[in-house]
This record gives C-alpha cells, structure tokens and sequence, in this order.
C-alpha cells in the first residue's frame, strides 16, 4: 500500500512572543503519524497566508520566510524520496531526525548490546535472574566474535543485520562453535530479542528474524529409571559431596523441582494443606507460574537430614551448578549409570516415572509449574512399560467385546440348543420338561447368534453348571436379563455423558 506524505508550514500561535511576532514550525505526516519542528524564524500573522503556507508581500523579509519554506521543503521530499528507496519503512520522526541532523541511539549492533545489557543488570533479582544476565552476556560476546571474524570489523550499524547475516552468523555457530542446533536456536532467540527492542524504539524499521525461521531439532530427553534411582539411593559414598550432591538430585526426581527452584527453597515454601500433609508451593523461578507438590515420604527423609544445615531460611544447601553438574558426573560414574546426568535430568526423571506411574498428565503438569499441558509433553514420555500397563487395562474392560468379536466370524452359522444341552447331560423330551423347554426356546430364539455364542463361553466356563432343564432355563433367562440391563445403562451412560459435556461448555 503506497504511503501518504505531506509536509505543512504553520504559525504556532501559541508562543507568540511581546513583539507579535509568531514562531514558524514545520510539519510533517506519513501515514497520519506527525512529527514537528522549529523553523527558527518569527513571522508576522498579519503577512501569512494559511491556505498556501507562505508569507505574503514583497518584503524583503517575505522574501526571505518564503526561501526558507521552499528549501525546507524541498530537501524534505528528498529525504523520504532516499529513506524510502533505502529502508522501505518511513516515519515523520525519522525524516525529521535525518533533516536536524540528530544521530538515532545505539546504531551498531554491540552498544544496543551494550545499553540492553546494562538495563538488564539492574533488573537482576528484581525480575530477572543472573544466569539470564549472564546469557546475554555470553551472546554479546559471540555475536562480537563473528563481526570479527566475518567482516574484520569490530562493530557495525544495526541496519546492516539482514537475512544473510543471520544465515552467516548461524553457519558460524554450527561450524565454528560447533554448537547443537538447538543451542543455535538459543543464541538466535537471545540476539533476536536485541533486534526487537531496536525495532520497538524506531532504531530501525525492519526486522530481519521477520524471514528467518528457526527451528529446533527433537531430541530424546533422558531420564533415570526407577532401578537406576534405586541404585543411586543404596550407594554408600565415602565423599559427603558427592552424598550431598545425590540427595539434591533425588530430591529434584520426587519433587519434579528444577534446580533454581530448589536452591531457593525456603521452609516458608512448605506447608500443612488442605489434606492435613506437607506440600511444597512456591513460584517457579523461571517462569513466575505457581508450583503446588505434595511431599512423599523420600523428600521428606532429605528435609530431615538437612534441617538447620543451610544458610538463614533455606531448607537445602545447594552446590552453585557448575559443582553440582561436576558431581552428578561422578556420581553417574560410581553407580555405574551411562546416561549423560545433569541437574534437569531429575526434573525429566520424575516426569516421565510420575506419567508412567499413572498420575494424570494434568496433576504433572499442575506440580512442575507449566503453563499449558503442550509444555509437560515435551518433558515427559509414554514409556514402553506404561502403554503396556494400560493396554493391559483396556483389554480387561473390553474382554466382553473381544469375546463376541471372535465370534463375529462364524455369526452366519446357527448355534443348536441341542448341543449346548446335550454336552451339560441334560435329557431332552422328558413330560415333566415340556414347560421349561417351551420356555427355553422362546428366551433362547430372542438372542442373535453372537449373544447365543457368548452364552455357550459364559455357559462353559461355568464352576456349578446346570444339571436340570429348569436350571438352564433359569441360567439363561438371568443372561438374558443380564444383556437387556447393560444396553439400558449403556444408553443412560451416554446420555449422562452428553448431559455432563453440556455443562462443562456452559462453565
């Protein structure tokens, strides 16, 4: 869509000064947005004119007011002619700013760093943490690296970040640094959040992320299984720190806390709840989102033994990361693990033991702090072991539906009364059996075939089979009673079902 542009010459008649004379400003508008400036030049209101935005008269003054107003205005179209063939995105403030010669702020790429990080560091434990501080610290750096390395300069402007930096920059992290792509996407989120703020505050007028996508790789997040938990726990360490190290991390795997959470883990974060047991709720460091985790007894043991043992209200003393990563390396070593330990391994660990346990995705997700459900699938996984378990479950409910599925195949073929009968040793055409055989006939002529079938299974499988007509009569009309009671509460459940969906749309 094509810009509008206009620029105005007015008489600002507010600050009209003892000698009547009136300030001339100048204004100008691209697409309805304005910005405004001092001509340096007082006029007489009674020589201008309003409609052609000029001073009236041959004056010498007249003369001088109109000059001004046309170079003026002429080297402002010029200015949005060269901005626009230059950047594409023009502002009144911009062609203003380029106009008075005034230099926008933090230009190069390293001082928006530079300004960004300083407004940071003042945030630090206020509502940001130090490792993210520090992240961007480390990003600056790089970003710093790569000036150098792929342009021999020390800096550049900001306008200069395009697509093809971004393509070099991210080749660079890949094969110079030999970074994952993941943690190309990491640094690239970080720089991109730089080049925002440029753009929030009008340093540039493109945003060159805008084309570039960035995406991350899946990976097989690890976990620790319940043996390999056990195994941790029976260790006996002869290093109180490594000892120490282990409790932390298994701590973290039954309470699904990440490692920020517990080292600011205070005893006021722990409490009676409403079901008279301990709980531990807080706030999640990284995110703000509220945490509520009921104690099982193993982090409670942990709670014990380190009461009193850390520094003012903490209720754990933690290693700084560095050392506990050190440790849980070692501690992996010793208890003859191979998979790759760290700190966020427990907090993986207890998601996916809790999932395959057969805790609720919603519960896991209400304890670990996050937002949405999405976020909770990424930590946790469906084990082998758990679909085994549950499709374990489902064939025991649906043994019933099984069952006539296997019939279904020879549902063609009629099932004889007789044979039923004569394989229970019950005599057929006895006088004193009349009654119950007529009875029989009818209930049995009312099954299908399938239920005739289903009947013979149930029949079979019987402890105390019927020895008496009257008994098989009975037997069979208690099944088939049976049969029409289940289609009743089938179709009432379904309509409870329907009723019950109602309401959660209304809520």
């Amino acid at each position: 869509m094509r810009s509008t542009f206009k620029v105005l010459f007015f008489l600002k008649r507010d600050k009209q000064k003892a000698n009547r004379l009136i300030p001339l400003y100048c204004r100008i508008t691209v697409d309805g947005k304005e910005a405004r400036f001092g001509m340096k030049c007082d006029v007489n209101p009674k020589y201008w004119d309003v409609e052609t935005g000029k001073a009236t008269g041959r004056t010498a003054e007249a003369v001088k007011t109109n000059a001004l107003v046309d170079n003026t205005k002429s080297t402002i179209y010029k200015i949005y002619r060269e901005l626009q063939e230059r950047d594409n995105y023009v502002t009144a403030e911009k062609v203003k700013n380029v106009f008075l010669g005034i230099e926008a702020k933090h230009q190069t790429v390293l001082e928006l760093f530079d300004y960004h990080n300083r407004e940071r560091e003042l945030q630090i434990d206020v509502n940001l943490s130090k490792s993210t501080y520090d992240r961007y610290c480390t990003v600056r750096q790089i970003v710093s690296d790569f000036i150098l390395y792929k342009y021999n300069l020390h800096d550049i402007p900001v306008k200069e970040v395009n697509h093809q930096f971004l393509s070099d920059f991210e080749i660079y992290l890949l094969t110079i640094h030999e970074y994952s792509k993941n943690t190309v996407v990491l640094v690239m989120k970080k720089f991109r959040h730089i080049i925002e703020m440029a753009l929030n505050k009008e340093w540039i007028y493109r945003n060159p992320f805008k084309e570039f996508k960035l995406q991350w790789q899946k990976v097989d997040r690890g976990y620790l299984t319940q043996s390999e938990l056990e195994a941790m726990i029976d260790f006996q360490f002869e290093d109180k720190r490594l000892e120490k190290a282990r409790d932390i991390f298994i701590f973290c795997a039954f309470t699904g806390l990440a490692y920020a959470d517990v080292k600011h883990l205070t005893n006021s974060h722990i409490q009676f709840s409403f079901d008279g047991k301990l709980w531990i709720k807080g706030k999640r460091k990284k995110t703000d989102t509220e945490y509520n985790i009921p104690i099982l007894n193993i982090p409670k043991v942990i709670l014990e033994k380190y009461k009193g043992k850390a520094e003012g209200d903490l209720a754990i003393p933690v290693f700084d990361i560095v050392n506990y990563n050190i440790l849980l390396k070692k501690i992996a070593q010793l208890c003859g693990i191979s998979k790759n330990v760290s700190s966020h391994l427990a907090r993986h660990t207890f998601a996916t033991l809790t999932l395959t346990k057969g805790v609720s995705i919603e519960s896991v997700s209400k304890m670990l702090g996050h937002a949405n459900i999405q976020t909770t699938q990424i930590y946790a996984r469906v084990t082998e072991k758990k679909v085994s378990h549950e499709m374990g479950a489902f064939a025991g409910n649906v043994k019933k539906l099984d069952m006539k599925l296997q019939f279904s195949s020879n549902q063609e073929k009629e099932v004889p009364i007789d044979n039923i009968l004569k394989s229970l040793k019950i005599s057929i055409g006895k006088a004193s059996d009349t009654v119950w055989e007529n009875l029989t006939a009818k209930v049995w002529n009312k099954l299908s075939n399938i239920e005739k079938q289903s009947f013979v299974s149930d029949v079979g499988s019987m402890e105390n089979k019927p020895k008496t007509f009257r008994d098989f009569y009975v037997f069979l009309m208690d099944y088939f009673l049976n049969n029409l009671t289940n289609q009743s509460d089938s179709f009432t459940l379904t309509e409870n079902e329907l009723a019950n969906e109602e309401i959660k749309s209304t809520v």
